[in-house]
C-alpha cells in the first residue's frame, strides 16, 4: 500500500492524528472542530500562557466557548502543548501562524519559517501539510517546500503538501468555521485529494479544488484585497458626501436597490485586524518582483489608513462647533475592538485615533465590553463603565465600534454631543447634538 493509500485510509477512517500549528483566531476554532469531528487532535502553540488557558478549559477567542473547548478535553480528543517535538505523533498538520507585516508593509516570514522547520525536524517522513496562513502567491512552493524536503523526502512520494486558506470571519454567528466552502490546491493531484479529503472529513463541506497552491494562495489575497479597495471606495465618498452635505449610508442605501451590478460596502473610522490591512500588502510586495506596481489597490490602503486622522478632524470640527477647545475636552470613545462583537485590538483604527487625541491634549476614556484594557507601554487604560450618570459629563461621545451589547438608547437619551462613525444609531432619536461620519 503507498504511502498517498495509508494516510487516506487513516483519514477516512478517523484514525489519523491531526495537528495544528498555532492556536489564534484561525487556529483554535479549526483544533476544536477537527477534535469534534472524531479525530484525536494536538495543538501547537509557542504562547505557554495560552496553552496553560487551553489546559485549564478556558478559551480566549470568542469563536470557541469554553464548554466546547472542555468537552474535547475531557473526551481526551484535544491535547495542546508547547512541546514540537509532539508533530512525531501526527500524521496531518495544519499551520494556522500569524503571518504579519513589518512598519515597511513587507511581509514578516518567521513564524511560517518556525513552523515549517519544526515540522522538517519532528513529524514523520509519511504525513500530511496543509498551510492556511495567509500569504503571498508562491510561498507554499518556493518557502515551505524547501524546508520540508531538507528532511529527504520528495513532495508527492510520502510527504503531502497543500494550501487551502482559512476563511473565518470572528465574531460572525451566521458564517462560523463550517458551512463555509473552501478552496484547496495541492502541490501534487494527490496533495489535493488528501487535504480535499481531511477537510471534507472536518468540516462536513466538500472542497473546491484548484491547480496548484498558487491559485489557493491569490484567491484569498484577491478576497480580502477585494473587500479592501472598496471599503477605501466608501471611506472617500464619505468624506466627499459630508463636505456636500449628503448623507453617504442614504446613498449606499438607495444604491443597494438595485438587484444588479451593486455591492454594499459601508465607510468607517478605518480598517483592522489581521487580515483586511495586511494581507493587499503581500500582493504589492510581490508583484514588484515582476515590475508591477498595484496602485490602486495602494490607494485604496491608503485612504483607510486616514480615516482615524480624518475621525480626529471631524472631533475637531464638532467640538469646536461646540464652542470647545479639543485640548482639555472630555471625550468617550465607545468601543475599542476593530470590529464588532469581538476582542482583538490588532490594528485596531482606535489605536491611532487615540494617539492623536493624545497629541492634541484631550482627555479620552473609552468603554468595551468586550476590552477590558488598553496597554500601550506603560500605559494601561482600563475600560470605564457606560453609566447613565456619568454620560452627560464629557463633552463628546464618538461610537467607534458598533459591538451589539452596547446601550444604544441609553446613548440616545443621555449623550449631550454623539459622532456617530458606523451609523449604529441611524433608528434612535439623539436627545443631544448628533453627528455622523
Amino acid at each position: 500500500m503507498s504511502a498517498y493509500e495509508q494516510l487516506m485510509k487513516k483519514i477516512e477512517s478517523h484514525q489519523a492524528v491531526l495537528g495544528v500549528i498555532g492556536l489564534g483566531y484561525v487556529g483554535l476554532p479549526l483544533a476544536v472542530t477537527k477534535a469534534q469531528a472524531g479525530y484525536r487532535v494536538i495543538g501547537f502553540d509557542v504562547d505557554a500562557g495560552k496553552v496553560e488557558a487551553l489546559r485549564q478549559g478556558q478559551s480566549y477567542i470568542s469563536d470557541v466557548s469554553s464548554e466546547e473547548l472542555r468537552e474535547q478535553r475531557m473526551n481526551n480528543r484535544l491535547e495542546v502543548t508547547t512541546d514540537f517535538a509532539l508533530l512525531a505523533e501526527v500524521d496531518a498538520v495544519s499551520i494556522c501562524v500569524p503571518t504579519p507585516i513589518d512598519e515597511h508593509k513587507q511581509p514578516v516570514m518567521d513564524h511560517l519559517l518556525a513552523a515549517a522547520q519544526s515540522i522538517r525536524d519532528h513529524m514523520p517522513q509519511q504525513a500530511l501539510v496543509i498551510l492556511s496562513s495567509t500569504t503571498y502567491p508562491g510561498t507554499t512552493e518556493e518557502i515551505v517546500k524547501p524546508i520540508l524536503e531538507e528532511a529527504g523526502q520528495r513532495i508527492g512520494e510520502r510527504l503531502f503538501l497543500a494550501y487551502s486558506p482559512e476563511r473565518i470571519d470572528p465574531g460572525n454567528r451566521n458564517y462560523q468555521i463550517k458551512g463555509i466552502p473552501r478552496v484547496v490546491g495541492g502541490m501534487t493531484p494527490q496533495c489535493t485529494e488528501l487535504a480535499a479529503k481531511l477537510y471534507e472529513r472536518v468540516l462536513k463541506e466538500k472542497l473546491f479544488q484548484v491547480d496548484g497552491p498558487a491559485v489557493a494562495e491569490m484567491a484569498k489575497i484577491v478576497e480580502n484585497t477585494f473587500r479592501l479597495v472598496n471599503i477605501g471606495l466608501m471611506n472617500e465618498l464619505a468624506v466627499l458626501c459630508h463636505r456636500m452635505k449628503l448623507d453617504i449610508w442614504k446613498v449606499i442605501e438607495a444604491a443597494s436597490t438595485k438587484p444588479y451590478g451593486f455591492l454594499p460596502f459601508y465607510p468607517g473610522p478605518g480598517i483592522g485586524g489581521h487580515c483586511i490591512p495586511v494581507d493587499p500588502y503581500y500582493l504589492t510586495w510581490k508583484a514588484k518582483e515582476y515590475h508591477y506596481t498595484t496602485a490602486l489597490i495602494e490607494k485604496a490602503a491608503a485612504i483607510n489608513e486616514s480615516m482615524p486622522e480624518y475621525v480626529v478632524f471631524r472631533m475637531t470640527m464638532i467640538l469646536n462647533e461646540l464652542g470647545k477647545p479639543m485640548k482639555g475636552s472630555k471625550v468617550l470613545l465607545v468601543g475599542a475592538a476593530y470590529k464588532k462583537n469581538v476582542s482583538d485590538l490588532r490594528e485596531s483604527p482606535v489605536l491611532d485615533i487615540i494617539q492623536w487625541l493624545d497629541q492634541y491634549g484631550v482627555e479620552w476614556q473609552f468603554h468595551d465590553p468586550h476590552v477590558p484594557q488598553i496597554r500601550r507601554g506603560n500605559d494601561v487604560r482600563h475600560s470605564v463603565p457606560l453609566l447613565e450618570q456619568t454620560l452627560p459629563h464629557y463633552d463628546l461621545v464618538v461610537v467607534t465600534t458598533d459591538h451589539d451589547q452596547l446601550d444604544y438608547d441609553m446613548l440616545a437619551e443621555k449623550a449631550p454631543a454623539l459622532f456617530d462613525t458606523r451609523n449604529c444609531m441611524v433608528h434612535r432619536n439623539c436627545k443631544g447634538h448628533y453627528y455622523k461620519l
